[in-house]
């Protein structure tokens, strides 16, 4: 009995124990160079490198694949064991950091099936998702969700804004077996509903019966205007009239200015053109609506969410200013194995680098001050160094002065004795 009752608690934990089908965090240096192929499709792709960037929690651990080189089209991906979500939950996952204050350019991954060879990739391998933020101007800033359906890809009806900081965020998108989704970012969920409702998968369920037309005689006028209502009498009085208490200014010249006229001016009397009043439409038969019938061209799936074939992650886009470091991915299907994965990402390498961030920027911050103040210094000593030197020139263009407080002029000392001799 015993024995019976631990291979039941064995069985129960082999079916909950999660199925990892790709994770990737760089922990092993530079041996990711072996595990991921650059695209040879093209000879001018962007490369990667792995660093962990400018902020940090550990400067190993949060190591990832950073683009390096500007206006540049990035086409690097990784294969795993081919596998189908078929009746399973799929969650992919993995984390971005837009170091470079990113203005232009794509942070999104791709799954493709197994059948696209890594070296052949290029923006036209057809793709199963792609999924991930995109961000160019102030007018583009949004997390893709796309999906490949029967050879078109097909893009999420809603809007999720995605983050535009220079922070690391993990993005997660979860489709369930039931068509129903979920995408969060940082753990916190920022979309969720129904494939079929936000994705054009099919063809609307219902459609307008091309058959149908409004009878002739339908009146939709809620309101008809009183065919008993009559216009009063008086009413119709002229908006302008002439100003009476204007008058022909002395100097005016028929001959030269022609026939004098008043101005005119808003006449007072004036009540606007008369409408009768409105009654209830006796006939009002309701707004009338477009009869629906179901749509012969709509067809049900409830695989919608489901592929029969995953088998390679790319990373396949296009920046204008690089430095985007892509780190921290997984596939998995368990999205409570996603959610502590993100915590704990959350708590050690976003934590981590924001106090390294903030610490950076509180030294930048002393410095300023330090320079501010120097610089003020140096203008104080500067302004010293000129009061003296105009103390200075003062003293030395301060004429002599005799004992009466008269300029001494030596000229006029030395031609005294000559005066004086005249006047002898």
């Amino acid at each position: 009995m015993l024995k019976l009752l631990l291979l039941g608690c064995l069985a129960a934990y082999t079916v909950a124990e999660p199925t990892v089908y790709f994770k990737e965090y760089f922990t092993d240096g530079d041996e990711w160079e072996s595990r991921w192929s650059n695209s040879k499709s093209k000879n001018d792709f962007g490369k990667f490198v792995l660093t962990a960037g400018k902020f940090y929690n550990d400067p190993e651990q949060d190591k990832g694949l950073q683009t390096s080189q500007d206006a540049r089209f990035y086409a690097l991906s990784t294969s795993f064991d081919k596998f189908s979500n078929k009746d399973k939950t799929l969650v992919v996952q993995f984390s971005i950091k837009h170091e470079q204050s990113i203005d232009c350019g794509g942070g999104y991954v791709k799954l493709f099936p197994s059948t696209v060879e890594p070296e052949k990739m290029t923006g036209d391998s057809e793709y199963n998702i792609m999924f991930g933020p995109d961000i160019c101007g102030p007018g583009t800033k949004k997390v893709h969700v796309i999906f490949q359906y029967k050879g078109k890809n097909l893009l999420i009806n809603k809007d999720i804004r995605c983050k535009d900081d220079e922070a690391t965020h993990v993005y997660t998108l979860i489709v369930k077996p039931d068509n129903t989704y979920e995408v969060l970012i940082d753990n916190t969920k920022a979309q969720s509903g129904s494939l079929e409702e936000d994705w054009d998968f099919l063809p609307a369920k219902e459609i307008k019966d091309p058959d149908a037309k409004k009878p002739e005689d339908w009146d939709e006028r809620e309101k008809i205007p009183d065919p008993e209502d009559e216009k009063p009498e008086g009413w119709d009085k002229p908006e302008h009239i002439p100003d009476p208490d204007a008058s022909q200014p002395e100097d005016w010249d028929p001959e030269m200015d022609g026939e004098w006229e008043p101005p005119m001016i808003d006449n007072p009397e004036y009540q606007g053109e008369w409408t009768p009043k409105q009654i209830d439409n006796p006939n009002y038969s309701g707004k009338w609506v477009h009869p629906m019938i179901a749509n012969p061209e709509y067809s049900a799936d409830d695989q919608l969410y489901a592929y029969e074939d995953f088998g390679l992650l790319g990373l396949d886009l296009w920046q204008v200013k690089s430095g985007s470091i892509f780190d921290n991915f997984l596939i998995t299907d368990d999205p409570e194995l996603a959610k502590t994965e993100c915590e704990n990402i959350l708590s050690t390498t976003v934590k981590g680098e924001k106090k390294m961030r903030d610490e950076h920027e509180e030294e930048e911050k002393k410095k300023r001050e330090a320079e501010a103040k120097e610089n003020d210094d140096n203008d104080e000593d500067d302004d010293d160094e000129d009061d003296d030197d105009m103390g200075e020139l003062e003293d030395e263009d301060m004429p002599e002065l005799d004992g009466d407080g008269v300029e001494d002029d030596d000229d006029d000392d030395e031609a005294e004795p000559d005066i004086v001799k005249d006047e002898l």
